[in-house]
């Protein structure tokens, strides 16, 4: 009986802790955005992703999701991060909104990803001036 019960909490830690470690990848992209790190987002892209900066939208290679990302961060500099909203209760999709704080202004991080395989890649990011 004893052993029993050990499996079963055994098993069910496995579970939380499988579930917790999926949710933390919103967490990870916030403290990359925050520290403008383009190279590090980029490696959570899709083979290809569409992108959608401010008033410019279409779809690109990973490679150049990445140049892209990489210009923003140097026309806006981050200065702080909080994420604003999070869903990760489905297995095959995450969604995560990220308020991004500059120097000069806020904007409105949305990422979308889908699972592939085993792991999470951005399918979408959108990024857009915070509406007062």
């Amino acid at each position: 009986m004893i052993r029993s019960l050990f499996l079963f909490i055994i098993s069910l830690s496995s579970l939380y802790s499988s579930k917790a470690f999926q949710a933390d990848i919103i967490d990870d992209l916030s403290s990359y955005f925050k520290a403008g790190n383009a190279k590090e987002i980029a490696k959570s892209f899709a083979s290809t992703i569409e992108l959608i900066i401010v008033d410019e939208e279409d779809v690109y290679s990973k490679a150049q999701g990445e140049q892209i990302l990489r210009d923003f961060f140097v026309k806006h500099p981050p200065v702080k991060t909080s994420i604003f909203h999070k869903i990760n209760t489905n297995p095959n999709y995450r969604f995560g909104v990220i308020i991004l704080s500059t120097a000069k202004e806020t904007f409105r991080v949305s990422i979308t990803m889908k699972k592939f395989n085993t792991s999470f890649s951005i399918t979408e990011l959108r990024i857009e001036p915070v509406k007062d």
